[in-house]
């Protein structure tokens, strides 16, 4: 099962609680910010995905069912 994860980039302020919650998914780019890792969206069915959504102190990744 894959999932569409979407990142808010003007929202994200790189606090990396993504990263640490999934890190199978998310990654931090050089600036620091959240992205996904290539292959991430497969990892839909990981239960830490939701997790790490909800984790992020400013609601920046939204995942949907895809």
């Amino acid at each position: 099962m894959t999932s569409a994860i979407a990142i808010d980039r003007d929202v994200c302020i790189g606090a990396g609680q993504c990263a640490l919650t999934a890190p199978r998914v998310f990654t931090q780019d050089d600036d620091g910010f959240s992205e996904v890792l290539p292959g991430g969206t497969e990892a839909g069915d990981d239960p830490l995905l939701r997790e790490a959504a909800r984790a992020c102190p400013v609601a920046a990744i939204t995942v949907t069912p895809s």
